[in-house]
C-alpha cells in the first residue's frame, strides 16, 4: 500500500534537497545502447525527467504563483551515457542490519543487471555486513556471478550474511581502494544508510571516484521520503496468517483473546496495514497513537466490554507501542546504536491476565510473536518484482556515476533520493491520515484515551 502520510509536515518545510551528486560527466555510450538491436529498444531516461514530491494541484500552483519551483525527484532508470567503463569496473555489494525478505532478490537483480546488461565481470559480495571490509575479522569476499545467484530467489536471509554495529569508515574506504572498487551497493536500514553517507563523504575527501548507492531496507516501512520499502508486502502477508491463527484461537474458547506483536519500533505501518488486510482485529496499538490501559476508556475496559458482547477479541500491537509503561532511567542500546525497546507484548499479556484475574473472570489468552519468522522468510511474488526493479535501477544509477543516493519509490515511480535528505529521519503513520482512520473504522476500537 502506498501511503505518503507525512506529506503535510513534509511540504510545510519547502526545504527538501533533491539534487543528486555525481562523480563527473558521463561520456561513455551505454552498452545497452550499443548492443540493444531489438525492435523494442530500451527507453533511456534523462535527468530532466522528474517526479513531483507533491501531487496535490493546489499546493503545486501555490508554489508556482509564489515564484518557487515545486520539489521533484530524478526519475530512476538507464541513461544513454554512463560514467564507468564496464569492461574495467569492479563492484561490491554489502547487506547490513537485520534480515528482511527480499535481500537475496536485491543481490540477484544487481548481479544480473551488471553482468548481462552492462558486461561487468568483477562483482564481489562483502561478507557479514561492514565487518567484511575490516581485515581483523578475516571474512573472505564472495565472488558473485550469474550462476551463483540465479537460484537464490526462494532462499530467505542473505547469501552474503549480515552484521550489526559500527565499523571504522576510514578502514572501509581503505578496503574499497585496495580492491579498486568503482561502485559500492549498500543494502540496509537507516543505520546502514547513515554509514553509507559517511563512506561517501570520506571518498569525496580523498578525491576518489567511487559511487555509493543505497537500497533502503526496513520491514517497518519507515524510511523517510520512501513510500514503500522491500519486504513490507511479504511481512503483511505473513502477519495476516498470524492474525488468522490468533482469531481462530480466540473464537475457539470462551473469552478467548488473541494477542499478536508485530515489528514497528517507531512507526506502526505493519500493524495498521496487516489489520486492514485481515479484518479480524479489534484493537490495534501503534507507537504514534497514545493509549491508556486503566480507566473507563482504557484498553482493559474496552477489552472487557468486547468480551462481554462477543466472547472473543484480537489485539495487534507494534513493538514500539506503549513504551511509556516501562522505566526509562536506564537506556540500553543494541550494537547498531538503537535503543532496546521493552517487550510490550509480554507486558500486555501479563497485564491483561492479571486484570481479568482480579475480576474473577476466566480468559484464554494466546500470545503470538512471528517477528523472526517474518524476517527470515523469502520474499513473496510482489516483493520479488519490486526488488528486481530496485536492483536494476541501483545499477543504472551507479553506472552513470551518481553517488550518495538511494533508490526510492515515490508516487508509484522509482526515483533517486539524496542520502542526506532521507537518513536520520523517519516516516510515521499520521493519526489524522487515511490509513489510521481506516483502521479505526475496521476495528471500531475508539480512541482508548481517558478524558484529561
Amino acid at each position: 500500500m502506498n501511503y505518503n502520510e507525512d506529506l503535510e509536515i513534509l511540504f510545510s518545510t519547502e526545504t527538501i534537497e533533491t539534487r543528486i551528486l555525481t562523480l563527473g560527466t558521463p561520456k561513455i555510450t551505454s552498452p545497452i545502447e550499443m548492443f540493444d538491436k531489438s525492435e523494442t529498444k530500451q527507453q533511456f531516461i534523462s535527468d530532466s525527467d522528474r517526479i513531483m514530491l507533491d501531487v496535490h494541484a493546489d499546493r503545486i500552483l501555490s508554489l508556482i504563483r509564489s515564484g518557487k519551483e515545486p520539489a521533484s525527484f530524478e526519475l530512476a532508470g538507464p541513461r544513454r551515457k554512463i560514467f564507468f567503463d564496464a569492461s574495467k569496473l569492479k563492484c561490491a555489494i554489502v547487506t547490513c542490519g537485520g534480515l528482511c525478505p527480499g535481500l537475496n532478490d536485491i543481490i540477484r537483480s544487481i548481479v544480473l543487471e551488471l553482468y548481462h546488461r552492462y558486461g561487468v565481470q568483477h562483482i564481489y559480495g562483502i561478507r557479514y555486513g561492514f565487518q567484511g571490509f575490516i581485515p581483523e575479522f578475516g571474512h573472505n569476499v564472495y565472488e558473485l556471478r550469474p550462476d551463483k545467484v540465479v537460484n537464490i530467489l526462494d532462499m530467505g536471509g542473505t547469501i552474503l550474511g549480515s552484521s550489526r554495529g559500527a565499523q571504522d569508515v576510514d578502514e572501509i574506504v581503505d578496503c574499497l581502494e585496495r580492491m579498486n572498487i568503482g561502485i559500492l551497493f549498500t543494502v540496509g536500514g537507516d543505520g546502514t544508510l547513515m554509514a553509507a553517507s559517511r563512506i561517501a563523504d570520506t571518498i569525496f575527501k580523498r578525491g576518489l571516484k567511487i559511487s555509493v548507492i543505497g537500497i533502503p531496507k526496513t520491514i517497518d516501512n519507515d524510511i523517510y521520503l520512501v513510500s514503500r520499502s522491500f519486504g513490507f508486502d511479504t511481512a503483511v502477508d505473513v502477519a495476516t496468517q498470524a492474525i488468522k491463527s490468533a482469531h481462530n484461537e480466540a473464537e475457539g474458547y470462551p473469552n478467548g483473546i488473541g494477542l499478536i506483536k508485530l515489528m514497528g519500533r517507531y512507526s506502526g505501518f505493519l500493524a495498521a496495514t496487516a489489520a486492514l488486510a485481515q479484518q479480524d482485529v479489534n484493537f490495534v496499538l501503534i507507537p504514534e497513537v497514545d493509549f491508556d490501559l486503566e480507566g473507563p476508556n482504557g484498553l482493559l475496559a474496552a477489552l472487557e466490554n468486547r468480551l462481554e458482547k462477543r466472547k472473543h477479541a484480537v489485539i495487534v500491537v507494534a513493538e514500539g507501542a506503549g513504551q511509556k509503561y516501562f522505566e526509562t532511567d536506564k537506556v540500553e542500546r543494541d550494537p547498531s546504536g538503537n535503543i532496546k525497546l521493552k517487550d510490550i507484548g509480554m507486558f500486555l499479556k501479563n497485564t491483561i491476565n492479571s486484570y481479568f484475574q482480579s475480576k474473577n473472570m476466566d480468559v484464554s489468552l494466546k500470545y503470538i510473536d512471528p517477528s523472526y519468522m517474518i524476517r527470515s522468510l523469502p520474499a513473496n511474488a510482489n516483493d520479488h518484482v519490486f526488488c528486481s526493479f530496485l536492483g536494476r535501477d541501483a545499477v543504472h544509477a551507479g553506472m552513470t556515476g551518481k553517488t550518495k543516493m538511494i533508490i526510492g519509490y515515490w508516487n508509484d515511480c522509482y526515483v533517486h533520493v539524496p542520502m542526506d535528505s532521507s537518513v536520520g529521519k523517519r516516516k510515521y503513520v499520521s493519526p489524522h491520515g487515511k490509513l489510521w482512520h481506516a483502521v479505526l473504522e475496521a476495528t471500531g476500537q475508539g480512541p482508548l484515551k481517558n478524558p484529561q
